[in-house]
C-alpha cells in the first residue's frame, strides 16, 4: 500500500475526525477508502446502466429462448477454439 497526502479544509478534517472518534470508522484512512469504494461501485454501476440503454436503443428486439442460448453458445464457443489456435 502507498501513501498519499491529501489536503483538507479544517470543516472536513473535523468532520473526519469525528467519524474515527466515535468508532465509526478505524481511521481516516478507513473513512476515505470506503468512499473511493462507493464511488468506484456507483461508477460501475453507471457504466452498466448505459450498457443495458445501448442495448435496448439498438434495433427491434428478439425472443430469448433455451434455443437461442444453445446456439449462441455454441457459437461463442467456437469463435474462443478459434482464437486458442492463434
Amino acid at each position: 500500500m502507498t501513501t498519499m497526502n491529501v489536503s483538507l479544509p479544517d470543516p472536513m478534517r473535523s468532520f473526519i475526525e469525528d467519524l474515527v472518534s466515535q468508532g465509526r470508522y478505524g481511521s481516516a484512512s478507513e473513512y476515505i477508502r470506503e468512499l473511493i469504494r462507493n464511488d468506484q461501485q456507483r461508477q460501475a454501476q453507471l457504466r452498466i446502466e448505459t450498457l443495458l440503454l445501448e442495448g435496448l436503443d439498438s434495433g427491434e428486439g428478439i425472443e430469448i429462448t433455451a434455443e437461442w442460448w444453445r446456439k449462441k453458445r455454441a457459437e461463442l464457443n467456437a469463435k474462443t477454439r478459434g482464437k486458442k489456435g492463434r
